[in-house]
C-alpha cells in the first residue's frame, strides 16, 4: 500500500451550503493507493500514517478536482473551421470539420481541462460515420487517451437513431433538396446510422472491458428527444435501471427544440420524459435553458439533475438557462464546458466566474444570484453525480477518491487581497490557470508546475500541428462542399418553425 500526505495553507472538503465552504486551515489530506483515509491537520495525518510520503504546499488552496460534466472534443469546432451559428445551423457547419486521430484529439483538451483544474470529464461521444467495429475501435482511442495521461472520465457514446440533421425524418427532408445535393446528403447522414441494437450492444462490450479500470468508467446518453425515438428513450432506461448506470441527455437546449417537443408530444419534453419514466436521479439534463416552470418543478420532485453550459449557450445564442431557479428548487447542477469554454478553451476557473456573473438579475438579495460557493459545489461534488464516478469524488473526505487542485495563492492575490474577503471567493473571483501549479488524480500527481508527468504536450501538440498542416483529403473536399451547400437549406427550414412567444425568466433590461 502507499501512502501519501497533501498539506495545504486551506483545504476545502466540500460545500456545507450555497455561502459556507468547508475549510480546513493547515490542513492535510492522508490517502492511500489513490483513496482518503483521512483529513485533519498535518500532525493527525503524520501520527495516523508515520512511513507516509509527504507534499507540502505552504502557499495553496486545496480544492476537490473539478468536474467537467458536459464534453464533446478536443480541437474546437472553431479551429476546425465553423463559426459559432446558432446550433441548429452549427450542426450543418460542422460537416466539413478535418478529421483528426482521436486518441491526439482527446489528449488536447485533456491537457486544457486539466491544467485548470479538471480531474473528471463527462465525455459525450458521437457523430461518427462506421458501423460497430469502427465506432467500438473510436471509442477505445478515447479511453485510452484519458487513461493515458492519468485523467478521470465518464464515457458515453450518445444514441442518436432519426432526425439527424434537421427535426425532421432525415428521408423527407432529403427528399426536398435539389439533386443531387439530396442524395449526397442522403448517403452522408446514413454513413452515421447504427442499429440501436448495436448502441446497446457499445455500452455492454465497452462496460465489460472496461472492468476493474480506475480511471474510466462507462454510462449512458440518449443524445436528445429529437435523435431518439419513444421506444428508444424507454429501452435505454430499462438498461440504466438494470445496471444503474447514468444517463446524460441533451435536452431544451434551444427554444427550436421546445418546439419540436411541443409538435412531437402535445407536451413539453421535460413532460414527455416524465410521462415515459425516465426521469430519476439517474437523468442528467444537459443544457436544460428552455425548462419552464412545470418542467423545473417535475425535474426537482423526480431528483433528476442538470448540467448547465454557459459558455455553450451564449456562443450558440440558445439562451440563458434558469439557473437561479435551479437553486431555488433543490436541483442538482453540475457545469459543463460543452464543445468549448468563452474563450474558446476549456478553462473551469474561467467558467466559475462566467456562471457567478451570468445570472446577476438586478436587485439587492444575494439569495437571488449565484455565489462562489455555489459555483464551486457545481463544478464538483454537483458534478460529480452527474457521472457514473457518484459520490466516490467531489468532495475531500474519508473514502472519496483523492483528486485535488493546488490553487497558488500568491499568484491568484498579487499584489494584495483584503482579508475580509473570505478566501474561497477570492479564488473563485481571481485565480487564473497560471495559478494551478499541481493536480492530483487517484493520488497521483498528473500536473505540476506547468508539465504533465505522464505525455509530453509539447510532442502531442506537434503531431496534431503536422497532421492538420497537410492538404484536406478528397473525402474532407467532399464534406466541405455538401456543408455549404446544405447550409443555406436547413436554414430554411427553420424559417417560421417557432410558433409562440417565450417569457423569460430573467429580465435584464426593459425596452419601454
Amino acid at each position: 500500500m502507499t501512502d501519501l500526505i497533501v498539506q495545504a495553507r486551506w483545504v476545502v472538503t466540500g460545500i456545507a451550503d450555497r455561502h459556507t465552504p468547508n475549510v480546513i486551515d493547515d490542513g492535510a489530506v492522508l490517502s492511500r493507493d489513490g483513496e482518503i483515509v483521512a483529513v485533519g491537520t498535518l500532525a493527525e495525518m503524520k501520527a495516523l500514517s508515520p512511513e507516509a510520503a509527504v507534499e507540502v504546499f505552504r502557499d495553496h488552496a486545496m480544492l476537490p478536482g473539478f468536474v467537467n460534466s458536459h464534453h464533446h472534443v478536443g480541437l474546437t469546432p472553431l479551429q476546425l473551421g465553423s463559426p459559432d451559428y446558432a446550433l441548429e445551423l452549427w450542426f450543418a457547419s460542422r460537416i466539413p470539420g478535418r478529421k483528426i486521430d482521436l486518441y491526439l484529439d482527446t489528449l488536447y483538451s485533456a491537457f486544457e481541462m486539466i491544467a485548470s483544474g479538471v480531474t473528471t470529464v463527462q465525455h459525450i461521444h458521437g457523430w461518427m460515420p462506421g458501423g460497430f467495429d469502427v465506432i467500438h475501435g473510436a471509442a477505445t482511442k478515447v479511453l485510452d487517451a484519458y487513461r493515458a495521461i492519468g485523467m478521470r472520465a465518464s464515457y458515453c457514446y450518445a444514441v442518436r437513431e432519426q432526425n439527424r440533421l434537421v427535426y425532421e425524418d432525415d428521408a423527407a427532408f432529403c427528399a426536398r433538396l435539389p439533386k443531387p445535393l439530396g442524395e449526397e446528403l442522403a448517403a452522408y447522414l446514413k454513413s452515421q446510422a447504427m442499429p440501436f441494437e448495436d448502441f446497446l450492444r457499445l455500452y455492454d462490450v465497452l462496460s465489460a472491458e472496461n472492468g476493474g479500470e480506475r480511471l474510466t468508467r462507462i454510462q449512458l446518453a440518449p443524445a436528445n428527444l429529437h435523435w431518439v425515438s419513444d421506444d428508444g428513450l424507454l429501452e435505454i432506461e430499462k438498461k440504466s435501471k438494470a445496471t444503474g448506470s447514468p444517463m446524460h441527455m441533451h435536452l431544451l437546449e434551444t427554444a427550436y427544440q421546445k418546439e419540436y417537443a411541443k409538435r412531437r408530444s402535445g407536451k413539453t419534453a421535460v413532460r414527455h420524459l416524465y410521462d415515459l419514466g425516465l426521469l430519476s436521479p439517474r437523468m442528467t439534463l444537459g443544457h436544460g435553458v428552455w425548462l419552464n416552470e412545470e418542467d423545473i418543478e417535475i425535474a426537482a420532485h423526480t431528483g433528476t439533475c442538470v448540467c448547465h453550459n454557459c459558455s455553450s449557450n451564449f456562443r450558440l445564442r440558445s439562451g440563458i438557462a434558469p439557473l437561479n431557479r435551479f437553486e431555488a428548487k433543490g436541483i442538482n447542477v453540475g457545469m459543463g464546458l460543452d464543445e468549448a469554454g468563452i474563450n474558446d478553451d476549456r478553462d473551469m476557473l474561467q467558467e466559475l466566474r462566467l456562471v457567478l456573473r451570468a445570472h446577476r438579475v438586478p436587485g439587492m438579495e444575494d439569495d437571488d444570484v449565484p455565489t462562489c460557493s455555489q459555483v464551486v459545489r457545481m463544478a464538483t461534488e454537483g458534478g460529480a453525480k452527474t457521472t457514473a464516478f457518484g459520490e466516490t469524488i467531489g468532495k475531500l473526505e474519508a473514502g472519496r477518491l483523492f483528486d485535488a487542485v493546488m490553487i497558488n495563492w500568491t499568484k491568484t492575490t498579487y499584489p494584495y487581497q483584503d482579508p475580509d474577503i473570505p478566501m474561497l471567493d477570492a479564488l473563485v473571483q481571481r485565480a487564473k490557470t497560471n495559478a494551478v501549479d499541481a493536480v492530483f488524480i487517484g493520488g497521483e500527481k498528473v500536473y505540476a508546475d506547468g508539465r504533465f508527468t505522464r505525455i509530453d504536450r509539447d510532442a502531442v501538440l506537434e503531431e496534431i500541428a503536422q497532421t492538420l498542416a497537410k492538404p484536406r483529403t478528397a473525402e474532407e473536399i467532399a464534406r466541405q462542399t455538401l456543408g455549404r451547400s446544405v447550409f443555406p437549406h436547413v436554414k430554411a427550414f427553420y424559417d417560421g418553425y417557432i410558433s409562440e412567444e417565450h417569457t423569460p425568466f430573467y429580465g435584464q433590461s426593459s425596452r419601454i
